[in-house]
């Protein structure tokens, strides 16, 4: 999902690339902006949010392997726990299976940071699946605001035609349809 910026656009400008290769760019960058403003609405629904009690993201690991109660507190000592944004992709990355052993609050502390790096084509497993195939909405996304329900909407909108999500393309229409709906929209019907 990596579109070229306007400062991509610019450098390629510089360094003289072709025209045809800077028409294709332009028009990718409409993607690029696209992807600005889900990411705009993300950091606005989850700003301030905090892990609280939640389970943190190397927590969730040990759990994922079994670990012992002592190490699972281990981990969570070392977890972030006031600023989802302090996250790095690479943690995210290193802590993919984590969505699934999440508690509703540590879905909500961590989902932001999620999802942007998805955007940023920084997290290179897709949160598809995660928000379209989890067969417990309730357990892991209770707890989100109108506002945040609605920016992970948003992003379902936005990886809805990206090649790299074709093959999910159904679940997440599915989802939109369902478990993400919005009353006031209508139902989305795309083939898949």
């Amino acid at each position: 999902m990596k579109y070229p910026s306007p400062a991509d656009i610019a450098e390629m400008k510089a360094r003289g690339y072709d025209s045809t290769t800077i028409a294709v760019a332009e028009q990718q960058s409409t993607r690029w902006a696209a992807a600005q403003e889900v990411s705009r609405l993300i950091e606005t629904a989850f700003a301030g949010v905090t892990l609280g009690n939640g389970v943190g993201l190397q927590e969730a690991q040990g759990l994922d392997d079994h670990e012992a109660a002592e190490t699972c507190a281990a981990y969570r000592a070392k977890d972030e726990k006031d600023d989802w944004h302090q996250i790095p992709a690479e943690g995210l990355k290193r802590c993919n299976s984590s969505l699934s052993f999440f508690d509703a609050e540590g879905m909500k502390f961590h989902l932001p940071a999620y999802l942007l790096a998805d955007l940023r084509d920084d997290y290179g497993f897709g949160m598809a699946f995660c928000l379209t195939q989890t067969g417990d909405y309730e357990r892991y996304f209770r707890l989100l605001s109108p506002a945040q329900r609605s920016s992970v909407r948003a992003f379902l909108l936005h990886i809805l035609d990206e090649p790299d999500y074709a093959f999910e393309r159904p679940h997440i229409v599915h989802a939109l349809n369902g478990y993400w709906s919005d009353e006031l929209s209508t139902k989305i019907d795309r083939d898949a």
